[in-house]
């Protein structure tokens, strides 16, 4: 369906790190298929690695919401909420 080929595109552009394009594809997917939790995970990736943790962390959040099982969303929004501590404490 739509959705994952959107999906599946996002995935090849964050591989060739086009991070904004990437983005794009994962939203577009998420709007086809509000309840997909996989692109909301690939979007927070991208996000995380741009470090903007807060936004990397909604995302990852969303997933949980949408499956709790999701073991690694809950890895990853651990890892973002640490990563943005050290951020605050070295204050960049």
């Amino acid at each position: 369906d739509l959705a994952t080929a959107l999906n599946d595109r996002g995935q090849v552009r964050y591989l060739r790190v086009e991070f904004a394009a990437a983005v794009q594809d994962f939203t577009a997917s998420i709007e086809c298929q509000p309840g997909f939790e996989v692109p909301y995970y690939n979007r927070g990736l991208v996000r995380y690695r741009l470090g903007d943790f807060d936004e990397a962390m909604k995302d990852f959040r969303k997933v949980l919401e949408l499956n709790p099982q999701f073991e690694d969303a809950a890895l990853s929004l651990k890892q973002a909420i640490l990563d943005k501590e050290e951020k605050q404490k070295r204050g960049y």
